[in-house]
């Protein structure tokens, strides 16, 4: 028989061990974090930097433009000659030729191979660009669902807090019914007022399961938790304060507009291939050439015999006429090249619009926390204060219950307008094109590390 404290002090390593993976499990991660794990699990984000190593592979073909090209061939024949004719005597021979050639080709002058080989440098920096506009789009990504399951979080936890506080009150108006002093109204309409909270908890913790899952499958996790804001949140002002500095800064790095500026670029290069096409092209040639003849040969004595064979040489093409061909294509690259600067332009606009636009969101967004912090502490003296007039009997149950609806409310649209700033501030560095990564640890040093996570209602 195992003695009862030998067994607990065996199970005690274990259930130290259990303990520890599960505070381990339970240990939230912060956004720097969650945004280490999508980079390398999210497919989109996989999508975007496999293309850019395929473009840059891509444009290194075209330096073969510009280097020559060797090739060998080698031919082995085998020929019977029969001459039968009243001239000469008839005679059957029978022999073999066997032949070995090495060419070569070095470009001189081509000037289309030039322009094809500048286009494919260009193609470095537009998957380069697509590749930022990829990781700017990914720090939004799991930026947004983060902030969405803090905010569902801080909800579902206003709710809960109001459901408690409205419990109260429901308690407090059926004492007061049963001792005569307040009537049946109070506590059927603390009762609605409970039932309605009720409704808006379920709501909410619905609301947190999906931001959840949505987080979980951006980032890869299982049960992800992200660590909270501490408390008080310090919002900094934004710098540069003036919006049209934002917008000049957009024009050397936002991707979006680099991309259409290579856009720009190939155009001209494709018209400077266009125009190509009425220069004349210098090539280098020379081939060596290795000749063996077995079981002889009637033109060489009928004896094996070897000949090697060496050439060096320039080949001139000079174009006349190609039926107007090449004056066409001038005129088409002509205007796709009008076209990419239109393009460009009317991109540079729309950034600047949108920097503009996210700007003043950002602003307005500032505004509206100071606004709310005034309005919660308002709505707080404003519960005290019906709460104090409902135990001296000027204020009835129904004043106490508004005022406890206002306050809760507005706690849950300031903390969503704080995380609101927060990411507005990251989406104005998109629109801009400025954001790294490194934007984010602003954000992650505001987090409180020592906050256990929220309820896990997955």
């Amino acid at each position: 028989m195992i003695h009862p404290y030998r067994s607990k002090r065996r199970l005690l390593p274990l259930l130290l061990a259990l303990g520890a993976m599960g505070s381990f499990a339970a240990q939230a991660q912060s956004l720097v974090d969650l945004y280490s794990a999508a980079q390398s699990y999210d497919a989109t984000y996989q999508s975007a930097r496999l293309q850019f190593d395929a473009s840059a592979a891509k444009a290194e073909q075209a330096r073969a433009l510009l280097l020559p090209t060797v090739g060998l061939s080698v031919t082995t024949t085998q020929t019977n000659q029969d001459t039968l004719s009243p001239a000469i005597a008839a005679s059957n021979y029978t022999y073999g030729t066997d032949n070995a050639t090495v060419g070569l080709s070095q470009p001189l002058y081509r000037p289309a191979n030039r322009a094809s080989y500048e286009q494919g440098k260009k193609q470095i920096d537009l998957a380069q660009a697509q590749l930022q506009s990829a990781e700017q789009d990914l720090i939004i990504r799991v930026s947004q669902a983060y902030f969405d399951v803090l905010a569902a979080s801080d909800s579902l936890a206003f709710v809960k807090s109001q459901k408690t506080a409205v419990a109260e009150q429901l308690a407090s108006a059926k004492r007061n019914f049963e001792v005569g002093t307040s009537t049946i109204t109070d506590s059927r309409e603390a009762q609605a007022r409970y039932d309605l909270v009720i409704a808006q908890e379920l709501a909410a913790e619905n609301d947190l399961r999906v931001k959840s899952l949505a987080l979980d499958q951006l980032v890869g996790k299982q049960n992800a938790a992200p660590t909270p804001l501490k408390s008080p949140v310090a919002l900094a002002n934004l710098q540069p304060a003036d919006a049209n500095q934002w917008v000049q800064q957009s024009e050397a790095s936002h991707p979006g507009i680099k991309q259409l500026q290579v856009a720009l670029d190939v155009a001209q290069l494709e018209t400077q291939k266009a125009q190509a096409g009425h220069k004349p092209t210098l090539d280098l040639t020379g081939s060596y050439t290795a000749i063996n003849y077995r079981n002889g040969n009637p033109s060489l004595a009928n004896v094996d015999s070897r000949a090697n064979v060496a050439s060096v040489g320039l080949s001139l093409n000079v174009p006349l006429f190609a039926g107007f061909a090449v004056q066409n294509r001038v005129k088409e690259t002509v205007a796709l090249e009008d076209k990419a600067r239109s393009d460009l332009e009317a991109t540079k606009r729309a950034v600047a619009q949108g920097i503009r636009t996210a700007f003043f969101g950002v602003q307005s967004g500032q505004a509206q926390v100071m606004a709310l912090q005034a309005a919660e502490a308002s709505s707080q003296s404003a519960l005290e204060a019906n709460q104090l007039g409902y135990q001296v009997g000027v204020r009835i149950n129904i004043d106490v219950l508004n005022a406890q609806s206002q306050l809760y409310d507005t706690k849950a649209k300031l903390a969503k307008a704080r995380y609101d700033v927060l990411l507005g501030e990251l989406k104005l560095r998109q629109a801009a094109g400025t954001l790294k990564a490194e934007d984010l640890q602003p954000i992650n040093s505001q987090l409180d590390a020592a906050a256990v996570p929220g309820n896990s209602l997955k």
